[in-house]
Protein backbone atom coordinates (compact mmCIF):
# COMPACT_ATOMS: atom_id res chain seq x y z
CA UNK A 1 0.00 0.00 0.00
CA UNK A 2 1.69 3.19 -1.18
CA UNK A 3 0.36 6.71 -1.12
CA UNK A 4 1.59 10.17 -1.89
CA UNK A 5 0.47 11.67 1.42
CA UNK A 6 -1.53 10.39 4.40
CA UNK A 7 -3.56 12.57 6.76
CA UNK A 8 -3.32 11.66 10.44
CA UNK A 9 -5.89 13.16 12.82
CA UNK A 10 -6.56 13.09 16.54
CA UNK A 11 -8.72 15.23 18.78
CA UNK A 12 -6.36 15.75 21.72
CA UNK A 13 -2.57 16.00 22.09
CA UNK A 14 -2.25 12.81 24.15
CA UNK A 15 -3.87 10.84 21.34
CA UNK A 16 -0.99 11.36 18.90
CA UNK A 17 1.62 9.93 21.25
CA UNK A 18 5.17 10.69 20.13
CA UNK A 19 4.25 11.01 16.44
CA UNK A 20 5.31 14.64 16.07
CA UNK A 21 8.61 14.01 17.86
CA UNK A 22 9.30 11.06 15.55
CA UNK A 23 8.51 13.20 12.50
CA UNK A 24 10.98 15.87 13.63
CA UNK A 25 13.67 13.25 14.17
CA UNK A 26 13.28 11.66 10.76
CA UNK A 27 12.53 14.60 8.49
CA UNK A 28 12.11 18.32 8.12
CA UNK A 29 8.66 19.26 9.37
CA UNK A 30 6.79 22.23 7.95
CA UNK A 31 4.02 23.54 10.19
CA UNK A 32 1.20 25.41 8.47
CA UNK A 33 -1.49 27.16 10.51
CA UNK A 34 -4.91 27.17 8.90
CA UNK A 35 -8.31 27.71 10.51
CA UNK A 36 -6.78 27.84 14.03
CA UNK A 37 -5.14 24.44 13.53
CA UNK A 38 -1.51 23.49 12.98
CA UNK A 39 -0.88 21.02 10.17
CA UNK A 40 2.52 19.32 10.41
CA UNK A 41 3.84 18.19 7.02
CA UNK A 42 6.69 15.70 6.98
CA UNK A 43 7.53 12.00 7.09
CA UNK A 44 6.77 9.46 9.83
CA UNK A 45 8.20 5.93 9.74
CA UNK A 46 8.88 6.31 6.03
CA UNK A 47 5.39 7.56 5.09
CA UNK A 48 4.71 11.14 3.90
CA UNK A 49 2.10 12.50 6.32
CA UNK A 50 0.19 15.56 7.43
CA UNK A 51 -0.54 15.29 11.15
CA UNK A 52 -2.96 17.56 12.96
CA UNK A 53 -5.21 17.92 15.98
CA UNK A 54 -8.81 18.27 14.85
CA UNK A 55 -10.01 19.19 18.35
CA UNK A 56 -13.22 17.78 19.78
CA UNK A 57 -16.56 17.28 18.04
CA UNK A 58 -18.08 16.55 14.65
CA UNK A 59 -17.78 20.08 13.25
CA UNK A 60 -14.09 20.21 14.18
CA UNK A 61 -13.47 16.83 12.56
CA UNK A 62 -15.31 17.74 9.37
CA UNK A 63 -13.51 21.07 9.02
CA UNK A 64 -10.13 19.43 9.54
CA UNK A 65 -10.85 16.61 7.11
CA UNK A 66 -11.90 19.12 4.45
CA UNK A 67 -8.64 21.02 4.85
CA UNK A 68 -6.60 17.83 4.62
CA UNK A 69 -8.37 16.91 1.40
CA UNK A 70 -8.55 20.25 -0.38
CA UNK A 71 -5.50 22.14 0.88
CA UNK A 72 -3.02 19.36 1.61
CA UNK A 73 -4.32 16.93 -1.01
CA UNK A 74 -3.96 13.80 1.10
CA UNK A 75 -4.73 10.44 -0.47
CA UNK A 76 -6.29 8.98 2.69
CA UNK A 77 -7.03 9.90 6.32
CA UNK A 78 -6.66 7.94 9.56
CA UNK A 79 -8.17 9.09 12.86
CA UNK A 80 -6.72 7.75 16.11
CA UNK A 81 -7.76 8.37 19.68
CA UNK A 82 -9.82 7.17 22.62
CA UNK A 83 -13.50 6.31 22.95
CA UNK A 84 -16.09 5.05 25.40
CA UNK A 85 -17.05 1.40 25.33
CA UNK A 86 -20.71 0.72 24.52
CA UNK A 87 -21.02 -3.02 23.91
CA UNK A 88 -20.90 -5.25 26.99
CA UNK A 89 -17.96 -7.19 25.51
CA UNK A 90 -15.78 -4.06 25.13
CA UNK A 91 -13.65 -3.16 28.14
CA UNK A 92 -11.30 -0.37 29.18
CA UNK A 93 -7.97 -0.97 27.46
CA UNK A 94 -9.46 -2.74 24.43
CA UNK A 95 -9.00 -1.38 20.91
CA UNK A 96 -11.76 -0.92 18.33
CA UNK A 97 -11.10 -0.56 14.60
CA UNK A 98 -14.16 0.76 12.78
CA UNK A 99 -15.85 -1.22 10.04
CA UNK A 100 -18.51 1.47 9.79
CA UNK A 101 -19.48 4.70 11.56
CA UNK A 102 -22.80 6.40 12.31
CA UNK A 103 -23.97 9.65 13.94
CA UNK A 104 -26.02 8.55 16.94
CA UNK A 105 -27.36 12.06 17.61
CA UNK A 106 -28.62 12.70 14.05
CA UNK A 107 -32.42 12.64 13.82
CA UNK A 108 -34.22 14.44 11.01
CA UNK A 109 -37.39 12.40 11.43
CA UNK A 110 -40.12 12.36 10.28
CA UNK A 111 -38.57 13.76 7.10
CA UNK A 112 -35.87 11.08 7.10
CA UNK A 113 -35.34 7.92 9.14
CA UNK A 114 -33.51 8.34 12.44
CA UNK A 115 -29.71 8.35 11.99
CA UNK A 116 -29.95 8.78 8.19
CA UNK A 117 -27.92 11.64 6.71
CA UNK A 118 -30.40 13.70 4.71
CA UNK A 119 -29.98 13.46 0.93
CA UNK A 120 -27.30 10.79 1.15
CA UNK A 121 -29.74 7.91 1.76
CA UNK A 122 -27.56 6.23 4.34
CA UNK A 123 -26.80 6.26 8.05
CA UNK A 124 -23.72 4.04 8.11
CA UNK A 125 -20.53 4.87 6.27
CA UNK A 126 -17.92 2.17 5.74
CA UNK A 127 -14.29 2.65 6.66
CA UNK A 128 -11.77 1.72 3.98
CA UNK A 129 -11.13 -2.02 4.15
CA UNK A 130 -7.41 -1.96 3.31
CA UNK A 131 -6.56 0.79 5.81
CA UNK A 132 -8.70 -0.88 8.45
CA UNK A 133 -7.02 -4.24 7.87
CA UNK A 134 -3.63 -2.60 8.35
CA UNK A 135 -4.78 -0.85 11.53
CA UNK A 136 -6.27 -4.06 12.88
CA UNK A 137 -3.02 -5.94 12.27
CA UNK A 138 -1.01 -3.14 13.88
CA UNK A 139 -3.30 -3.13 16.92
CA UNK A 140 -3.04 -6.90 17.27
CA UNK A 141 0.76 -6.72 17.03
CA UNK A 142 0.84 -3.97 19.67
CA UNK A 143 -1.34 -5.97 22.06
CA UNK A 144 0.66 -9.14 21.46
CA UNK A 145 3.93 -7.37 22.22
CA UNK A 146 2.72 -5.23 25.12
CA UNK A 147 -0.33 -6.89 26.65
CA UNK A 148 1.46 -8.23 29.75
CA UNK A 149 3.32 -4.96 30.35
CA UNK A 150 0.11 -2.95 30.01
CA UNK A 151 -1.54 -5.20 32.56
CA UNK A 152 1.28 -4.74 35.04
CA UNK A 153 1.81 -1.02 34.53
CA UNK A 154 -1.70 0.24 33.98
CA UNK A 155 -3.92 -2.56 35.31
CA UNK A 156 -5.37 -3.20 31.83
CA UNK A 157 -6.07 -6.95 31.75
CA UNK A 158 -5.51 -8.79 28.45
CA UNK A 159 -6.59 -6.11 25.95
CA UNK A 160 -8.67 -7.33 22.99
CA UNK A 161 -8.89 -5.88 19.48
CA UNK A 162 -12.41 -5.57 18.02
CA UNK A 163 -13.83 -4.56 14.64
CA UNK A 164 -17.31 -3.18 14.10
CA UNK A 165 -19.56 -0.16 14.42
CA UNK A 166 -18.35 3.05 16.09
CA UNK A 167 -20.93 5.76 16.74
CA UNK A 168 -20.29 9.50 17.04
CA UNK A 169 -22.14 12.44 18.54
CA UNK A 170 -21.59 15.84 20.07
CA UNK A 171 -22.08 14.50 23.57
CA UNK A 172 -19.75 12.95 26.15
CA UNK A 173 -21.69 9.83 27.14
CA UNK A 174 -21.32 9.49 30.90
CA UNK A 175 -24.33 7.83 32.50
CA UNK A 176 -25.86 4.41 32.86
CA UNK A 177 -29.06 5.58 31.19
CA UNK A 178 -27.26 7.16 28.23
CA UNK A 179 -25.07 4.16 27.43
CA UNK A 180 -28.00 1.76 27.75
CA UNK A 181 -30.07 3.97 25.43
CA UNK A 182 -27.28 3.61 22.85
CA UNK A 183 -27.24 -0.16 23.33
CA UNK A 184 -30.99 -0.33 22.85
CA UNK A 185 -30.99 1.87 19.73
CA UNK A 186 -27.83 0.41 18.18
CA UNK A 187 -27.20 -3.09 19.56
CA UNK A 188 -24.12 -3.66 17.42
CA UNK A 189 -22.35 -0.42 18.44
CA UNK A 190 -18.98 -1.18 20.03
CA UNK A 191 -17.77 2.29 20.98
CA UNK A 192 -18.86 5.92 21.13
CA UNK A 193 -16.83 9.06 20.44
CA UNK A 194 -17.28 12.55 19.02
CA UNK A 195 -15.55 12.79 15.63
CA UNK A 196 -15.29 9.66 13.51
CA UNK A 197 -18.66 9.63 11.74
CA UNK A 198 -18.20 13.23 10.59
CA UNK A 199 -14.78 12.38 9.17
CA UNK A 200 -16.04 9.34 7.30
CA UNK A 201 -18.99 11.26 5.81
CA UNK A 202 -16.67 13.95 4.44
CA UNK A 203 -14.37 11.28 3.03
CA UNK A 204 -17.32 9.43 1.50
CA UNK A 205 -18.49 12.57 -0.27
CA UNK A 206 -15.01 13.14 -1.72
CA UNK A 207 -14.13 9.48 -2.42
CA UNK A 208 -11.16 9.57 -0.03
CA UNK A 209 -10.29 6.37 1.87
CA UNK A 210 -10.35 6.72 5.64
CA UNK A 211 -10.16 4.61 8.77
CA UNK A 212 -10.66 5.06 12.51
CA UNK A 213 -8.98 3.30 15.43
CA UNK A 214 -10.04 3.93 19.03
CA UNK A 215 -8.68 2.78 22.38
CA UNK A 216 -11.35 2.33 25.04
CA UNK A 217 -10.74 4.79 27.87
CA UNK A 218 -14.02 4.32 29.74
CA UNK A 219 -17.33 2.50 29.57
CA UNK A 220 -19.49 5.59 28.96
CA UNK A 221 -21.16 5.36 32.38
CA UNK A 222 -21.10 7.49 35.53
CA UNK A 223 -17.43 6.66 36.08
CA UNK A 224 -16.51 7.81 32.56
CA UNK A 225 -15.21 11.32 33.41
CA UNK A 226 -12.66 10.01 35.92
CA UNK A 227 -11.72 6.97 33.84
CA UNK A 228 -11.35 9.09 30.69
CA UNK A 229 -9.01 11.62 32.32
CA UNK A 230 -6.91 8.95 34.02
CA UNK A 231 -6.60 6.87 30.86
CA UNK A 232 -5.87 9.87 28.64
CA UNK A 233 -3.14 11.07 30.97
CA UNK A 234 -1.45 7.77 31.75
CA UNK A 235 -2.05 5.39 28.86
CA UNK A 236 -3.43 6.95 25.66
CA UNK A 237 -0.05 8.03 24.28
CA UNK A 238 1.39 4.54 24.79
CA UNK A 239 -1.41 2.99 22.75
CA UNK A 240 -1.34 5.62 20.00
CA UNK A 241 2.43 5.44 19.58
CA UNK A 242 2.45 1.65 19.56
CA UNK A 243 -0.36 1.30 17.04
CA UNK A 244 0.46 4.12 14.65
CA UNK A 245 4.16 3.23 14.42
CA UNK A 246 3.34 -0.37 13.45
CA UNK A 247 0.65 0.78 11.04
CA UNK A 248 2.91 3.26 9.24
CA UNK A 249 5.79 0.79 9.01
CA UNK A 250 3.40 -1.74 7.46
CA UNK A 251 2.34 0.63 4.66
CA UNK A 252 5.68 2.38 4.04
Amino acid sequence: MTMRRLGLMAALPQEVGDLLAQMRQSSTVETITLGARDYHVGTAYGVPVVATLARVGKVAAAATASALIHVFEVDAIVFMGVAGGVHADVRVGDIVVARALLQHDLDASPLFPRFEVPLLDRSRFDADAALSDALFSAAQAFVSANGDALGERFAVPAPCVHRGLIVSGDQFIASHDAVHALRDALPDALAVEMEGAALVQVCYEHAIPCAVVRTISDTADAAAPTSFVDFLTAIAATYSSGIVSRFLLSIA
